[in-house]
């Protein structure tokens, strides 16, 4: 999976890498030349006393060690450049593929997961292509150049680096083996505190709440102990590797002035040579130890990059037309046909047999008890999940051959938790239409009973909001929530259970603004107390998933028994007879 990720999002990079290639072979070149250049300075200049013969091999030196840096900067540069284009387009390709997934597959990655495999895993992917175009192509050029240019100063002491290498291979080979299982439980670990810790930070009120605090404290203190240990275990073996390769490296320097030794003093080497030798030794190793670095970033790169993979293959169970239709024949009308929906692997159905109809300028209220379908229900027309069985339309056009952007286009949508975004005021509300005016702004708050805290706050529209609207009460948050979908200018308005926050004066306030000014659009309104849904134009009453009542408020009080008795428990029997 690393190689296939790799392939596809390097090949758009390959002038950079033909640079890093060419540029890396010339810095090796010159890398491997210095040596023989400094052998050449002992046993010609400094061994026959020409002053002369070393500064003008001297200054070709450094004329070649100036080139060595000027191409090693420039291949640095081609390899970052690689790394970090390839992994911003795999960062977007991830986002734009979970964009479009339904809440079915979010659900089963969960949040948490999602986030760490699109900073943390692709971090590790690009990191490694960056470590690869600066170590791992030159490493073997200096390591197989350095065996034939060490040959060729002395043949005798070879056997000295036909034993160091595979020696060094076989310590590296023992921990990267070792590492890559840790490397996926690493990953999976960081998953898991990263949940939690979100968990904590979003339930933090809940927590204070029950006066869970030293419960949840221990449960991350356990999740940190398990990512510590992960991490004491992997770092155990990255100390192996290091002080293991310091010691054959240091050995075979001895080895090797030990036996060059022997060789000078029977003249068959000269001591220029045997520096230059060393040299190579040294590069032969140290190419050896930045393979050896690299192999402990594979193992974790594998890991992460089958974590992207995992995403990318995912494939939405929303699959949306390549030429969806983008015309409404009915628009604001809103069908729903034999419709049934069940999660997958549920027993039952949370909604069974679902029909009804409801056109431009009607209100429709949904009500029954917890777990009736109803958000379900709503959920199915905006399709963040598609029906098991039956038919959706919106605007006359079945919801799975409609242009997505066009269906959208024509649903303002306010979910049961209101969400806000960090900025302002105006960005929240022009995230519903960028070119709303701020007078479209002050109708939408108007008709959403929310000008009048806006115009108290002092900077009114462009008042800060935290993220997720945390520093505005639950009221003022669906205030703005539904704003932000008026000024969407839909056919359609779906609130599922938007009003739970606000007190029956403003909740009154808002609904009869709602009808005034918005007489054409079609609303869709999913509640749980009956004064928010008793003059709507049609109830539907919803129990077990099905449809047990359909009809206006004093209709259901006359012959539904399950209306009747969620009035009674609400408004008192009184009200129900």
């Amino acid at each position: 999976m690393l190689i296939s990720l790799l392939a596809r999002y390097l090949r758009p990079q390959w002038p950079f890498l033909v640079g890093v290639l060419v540029f890396q072979l010339f810095q090796a070149l010159c890398s491997l030349y210095l040596p023989t250049l400094n052998a050449d300075i002992i046993n010609e200049g400094v061994a026959r006393g020409d002053v002369g013969y070393v500064w003008k091999t001297g200054m070709f030196m450094l004329l070649v060690a100036l080139g060595q840096i000027t191409c090693s900067i420039i291949a640095i540069w081609c390899g970052a450049r690689a790394a970090t284009t390839a992994g911003m387009e795999m960062r977007r390709d991830v986002f734009d593929h979970v964009a479009g997934f339904s809440e079915r597959e979010l659900s089963s990655f969960g949040a948490g997961s999602l986030i760490t495999r699109n900073t943390n895993d692709v971090q590790q992917v690009q990191m490694l292509v960056f470590m690869s175009c600066t170590m791992m192509v030159s490493a073997p050029m200096l390591a197989i150049g350095g065996i034939i240019m060490a040959v060729r100063q002395d043949i005798g002491l070879s056997w000295i680096i036909a034993v160091s290498v595979p020696l060094l291979i076989a310590v590296v080979t023992f921990v990267a083996v070792r590492m890559v299982p840790l490397f996926s439980k690493y990953q999976k670990q960081t998953d898991a505190i990263n949940r939690v810790l979100r968990e904590q930070l979003t339930g933090i009120r809940v927590i204070r709440a029950f006066v869970r605090e030293d419960i949840e404290r221990e449960r991350f203190k356990t999740e940190s102990a398990r990512f510590a240990d992960l991490g004491r275990r992997v770092g155990n073996l990255f100390v192996l590797v290091f002080p293991a390769s310091m010691l054959i490296m240091n050995i075979t320097i001895i080895a090797v002035l030990w036996f060059g030794g022997v060789h000078i003093e029977d003249g068959s080497v000269q001591i220029g040579s045997l520096v230059a030798y060393m040299a190579y030794a040294m590069q032969i190793l140290m190419g050896v130890i930045m393979v050896s670095f690299m192999t402990m970033m594979i193992p974790r790169a594998a890991v992460s990059a089958g974590r992207i993979h995992e995403v990318l293959d995912t494939d939405s169970t929303l699959e949306f037309p390549e030429n969806g239709v983008a015309e409404q024949p009915t628009p604001g009308v809103v069908e729903f046909e034999g419709v049934s929906f069940a999660y997958p692997g549920a027993e039952q159905p949370v909604l069974d047999d679902v029909s009804f109809a409801v056109h431009p300028g009607e209100t429709l209220a949904i009500i029954g008890s917890t777990g009736a379908g109803k958000t379900t229900l709503v959920n199915l027309i905006p399709r963040l999940f598609d029906a098991t069985a039956g038919e959706i339309r919106v605007g006359g056009v079945p919801v799975k051959d409609a242009d997505p952007n066009v269906m959208w286009a024509s649903i303002g949508y306010v979910p049961q938790k209101a969400f806000l975004f960090s900025g302002t005021i105006e960005s929240n509300l022009k995230f519903g239409n960028e070119d709303a005016t701020e007078a479209d702004m002050w109708r939408a708050l108007e008709i959403a009973q929310a000008a009048d805290f806006v115009r108290e706050m002092p900077d009114q529209l462009q008042s800060k909001i935290a993220q997720g609207g945390t520093n505005v009460s639950g009221g003022q948050r669906q205030r703005l929530s539904i704003a932000r979908a008026i000024i969407h200018n839909p056919k359609v308005l779906v609130f599922d259970d938007s009003f739970s926050a606000l007190d029956l004066t403003t909740d009154a306030r808002l609904r009869q603004a709602l009808w005034r000014e918005l007489p054409e659009v079609t609303k869709i309104v999913v509640a749980q107390r009956v004064t928010s849904i008793a003059d709507a134009d049609r109830i539907l009453v919803l129990e077990d998933g099905r449809i047990v009542g359909d009809g206006t408020h004093e209709t259901l009080l006359q012959d539904n028994t399950t209306y009747q008795e969620i009035v009674e428990s609400q408004l008192g029997a009184e009200a129900s007879a």
